[in-house]
């Protein structure tokens, strides 16, 4: 029977995916992480013998509350949520149920977290870190030039191919989140890296590969976000930067660095692709903290 109800629970989850993919527009990234959390909770329902149509408020309840007993974050838990909720709206659509168990269930509450960024200085240590005329060095700093110079999302440099790249006018045509698509500029320290590393070393790293991909992995490939995180924290160890970098850390640089020297917060959203402009407010709030840090700092009376 519960082998049953999880096989059932699937081929809803399955379909719910599909329609996401084919309507809505979903990043890969993004459908990965709802399968996994739908995945997860058909599974715990499965072990109960419930369909997801049977499950009941205090059945939701019941598993939001195993998951703050694993110690699952808040955030994680509010975008399960949201994802079931949408879940639960696609299947009253199709008349598989009357009415959603998701209703009376709150958010899970957030606390307000700002992006990790680095100083001008650090970020300046690390873009001078790769040096050389190794392939993987010239392709490595084309790469962080270009992630620092455009603000773009680590997905989004890993998978660019050469037609959205234009060094004549020196701008990157980026398909976004929502398969929304924004024209940004590049500036000349990456242009001049990205111009020295396709005539240098891009076609040793192909290694007679037919691939449009602008940044091939050692293997002549696609490289992974994972790949280019380790990559980054290679630069970063031999720069001497002790702060954290995750892959998202040079977007953030971006972004806080153009408010910091008075960048308009709706060319900032712009730039990011942001689809709200309620997004890229956080990033005044870094702003804002430096400012308050340095008048401490160096104010008489701070």
């Amino acid at each position: 029977m519960a082998s049953q109800g999880i096989a059932n629970n699937q081929a809803v989850v399955d379909a719910y995916l599909d329609y996401l993919w084919a309507e809505k527009g979903l990043s890969d990234n993004t459908l990965s992480s709802y399968r996994r959390d739908l995945q997860a909770f058909t599974l715990w329902l499965g072990e109960r013998n419930l369909n997801i149509a049977d499950a009941a408020t205090e059945d939701i309840q019941a598993y939001l509350a195993s998951r703050l007993q694993k110690k699952i974050s808040a955030r994680s838990s509010a975008r399960f949520l949201s994802c079931l909720r949408g879940l639960y709206r696609y299947m009253i659509g199709r008349a598989m149920l009357a009415t959603s168990p998701t209703e009376l269930i709150d958010n899970p509450k957030l606390g307000r977290s700002l992006p990790k960024s680095i100083s001008e200085h650090d970020v300046e240590q690390l873009l001078a870190a790769p040096e050389g005329k190794d392939t993987l060095v010239l392709r490595d700093k084309a790469m962080l030039e270009l992630l620092y110079a455009s603000g773009l999302r680590v997905s989004e440099l890993v998978s660019l191919s050469m037609d959205q790249i234009n060094l004549r006018q020196g701008v990157v045509r980026v398909t976004g989140k929502g398969n929304k698509e924004r024209l940004v500029p590049m500036g000349q320290e990456a242009e001049q890296a990205l111009r020295v590393f396709l005539s240098q070393a891009r076609t040793e790293l192909l290694k007679g590969a037919l691939s449009d991909v602008v940044f091939p992995s050692s293997r002549g490939s696609v490289m992974t976000r994972q790949t280019f995180w380790h990559r980054i924290k290679h630069w970063a160890n031999c720069a001497g930067i002790s702060a954290q970098l995750s892959p998202h850390t040079l977007r953030h640089a971006f972004a806080t660095h153009l408010l910091n020297h008075g960048a308009d917060l709706r060319a900032v959203q712009m730039l990011l692709g942001h689809s709200s402009v309620s997004t890229t407010q956080i990033y005044t709030h870094i702003a804002q903290e430096r400012l308050k840090n340095l008048h401490a700092q160096h104010h008489p009376r701070g």
